[in-house]
């Protein structure tokens, strides 16, 4: 059987503090954390069992019934709770990729401003399960992930000139970006421009896996028209990446 690496499979934890649940044939497992809303506990209990032991199983043969309730004690909009959640279980498993929860959701890097509430409890649970740091899931369970240590700002690039007006990917498909005015939405700044370590600038939104490239800024080494493409590939061709160093000339 192929099991798969996805941190919401169904789970076995083999630690007392979990709290068993039998349901048809399995077991599921959390180590309840009472602070997070909406559900979203169900990715942090496989995440869980990653890191501080277990297994994720597959199985076919179980029945799985879900049953709702008439109303649902939870706000008509859950971006709110689902944010904070996101950035609580960051700040207590993700060490540093905890930014990249940051990234996901359009947030500074750093004092995004939003109270996750006091998480020295989950740490300690944390260090006495002896459980292993996200980095060994990332190297052994699922290196296919694209990390994203390399990202070192994102948000939408304004021109220095006519600074009501900002990058923005252009017609898709199409690889010639262009200027347009600021909006500060999609394709401008959510999920689509950011800078790394190496001096690329990506546009059109970055990829989740290392088998996918990246669109980077290129100087086409001719006119006077940058171009979007490949990152990996830009060498191959003969282009030469833009930076923000770089000026026209």
């Amino acid at each position: 059987m192929d099991k798969q690496v996805s941190l919401c499979g169904m789970s076995i934890s083999r630690h007392k503090e979990a709290g068993l649940l039998g349901v048809s044939g399995f077991m599921l497992s959390s180590l309840h954390e009472l602070s997070l809303t909406a559900w979203e506990e169900r990715c942090v209990s496989r995440m869980q069992v990653w890191l501080c032991g277990g297994s994720i199983e597959v199985v076919p043969c179980s029945r799985i019934a879900h049953i709702k309730r008439a109303h649902k004690p939870y706000s008509p909009d859950l971006t709110s709770p689902m944010l904070r959640n996101a950035l609580r279980v960051a700040e207590i498993w993700l060490d540093e990729y905890k930014s990249n929860v940051n990234i996901a959701w359009n947030l500074p890097l750093k004092d995004h401003g939003i109270d996750i509430g006091d998480v020295t409890e989950r740490k300690q649970l944390q260090k006495n399960l002896k459980c292993k740091p996200f980095k060994g899931y990332l190297e052994n369970v699922y290196p296919l992930l694209d990390s994203w240590k390399d990202i070192t700002g994102y948000g939408a690039l304004k021109n220095d000139i006519q600074r009501r007006y900002c990058i923005d990917q252009g017609p898709v498909p199409g690889s010639v970006p262009i200027l347009y005015e600021c909006h500060y939405y999609g394709p401008q700044v959510l999920y689509h421009c950011y800078y790394n370590r190496n001096g690329e600038i990506y546009i059109g939104g970055i990829k989740s896996h290392t088998y996918n490239s990246n669109r980077c800024l290129m100087d086409p080494g001719s006119g006077n028209t940058p171009a979007l493409h490949d990152c990996k590939n830009a060498e191959e061709k003969g282009l030469r990446k833009c930076n923000k160093k770089q000026k026209n000339k």
